[in-house]
């Protein structure tokens, strides 16, 4: 267990208050047996695949334990502003201690961290396999074989950021142009550019279906500028451990390493076409049905 004492503890008492009074606690949402509000909103940050792939594997778990449960995408802004409103529940894809720094320092005090499910995640810059460098390095005096370009994802992005801030200026980038709108946009450049058999730079994190489908390999950092590992961690609202104390629980002790993550993303992104991902994950969870039933025991 990893800090869901108090959680679980609540989540006793409360159940121990509806067995006594027979009452079944409908307020605006109506209350499960084991004390827990019914409906759960998981706000999930558009393209942002392990994110995905956490939220709908939750979203199968919950829906099968009896909880009405709702997707919401929407990009990060929103999403961290959402959360502390309360107008969503959970958002299971902050990265930290830099990708989302800025909107923890902004809504910190109105959001609460249930705690990292996974903590080998990383920001990246990525070329082509047969790329003829290996390290940031070496991109600025070979910058004419990419394009003098750096193909970024959205601007607001802490990545982004992140190379504009430290990667850019730290390995004397300021030459090469800095292209930045969205993350499906670059991996349409991605994939044009290694079908061609073509030199590319791009933003990247790990884990990612990208590593599976393109030939790629990261530039060594060796200035730190992205960072080291980062954790991926579900956020929730100020007052989710008191109308959801068990699933709050259940997401603390949440973990999935980078390997079943890669595992569950290839199967939704790469091996799959479409956007009905609920039979995908149903037959990926009785893959993995010991690792599953974990989650929730």
């Amino acid at each position: 267990m990893k800090n869901s004492t108090k959680i679980s503890t609540a989540a006793a008492l409360v159940a121990g208050v509806v067995a006594l009074t027979g009452c079944t606690g409908e307020t605006s949402s109506a209350a499960m047996e084991n004390g827990d509000e019914k409906d759960v909103t998981i706000a999930v940050f558009n393209g942002w695949p392990e994110g995905i792939a956490a939220s709908v594997l939750w979203e199968s778990i919950l829906t099968d334990e009896g909880y009405e449960v709702e997707l919401e995408y929407a990009d990060p802004a929103p999403v961290f502003a959402g959360l502390a409103a309360s107008d969503y529940d959970v958002s299971m894809d902050v990265w930290l201690p830099l990708t989302h720094k800025s909107y923890i320092e902004e809504f910190g005090d109105e959001v609460e961290d249930l705690g990292a499910w996974n903590t080998e995640a990383r920001n990246t810059i990525a070329v082509n396999a047969d790329a003829p460098i290996d390290s940031l390095t070496e991109l600025a005096e070979n910058a004419d074989l990419f394009g003098n370009r750096i193909v970024g994802i959205e601007p607001g992005a802490g990545l982004t950021m992140a190379t504009e801030d430290r990667v850019i200026p730290g390995y004397g980038l300021e030459g090469m142009e800095f292209v930045t709108s969205s993350t499906p946009a670059m991996l349409t450049e991605l994939k044009a550019a290694t079908d061609a058999g073509e030199n590319i730079a791009v933003t990247l994190a790990e884990p990612h279906w990208a590593y599976e489908v393109y030939p790629l390999k990261n530039l060594e950092d060796p200035d730190g500028a992205l960072g080291a590992a980062e954790s991926i961690h579900s956020y929730a609202a100020s007052d989710f451990s008191e109308s959801h104390p068990t699933v709050a629980g259940w997401l603390a002790d949440f973990e999935m390493d980078l390997a079943t993550t890669t595992s569950l993303e290839n199967a939704l992104f790469v091996e799959y076409e479409g956007d009905d991902y609920a039979p995908i994950v149903e037959k990926w969870i009785s893959e993995n049905q010991e690792y599953v039933d974990g989650l929730t025991s």
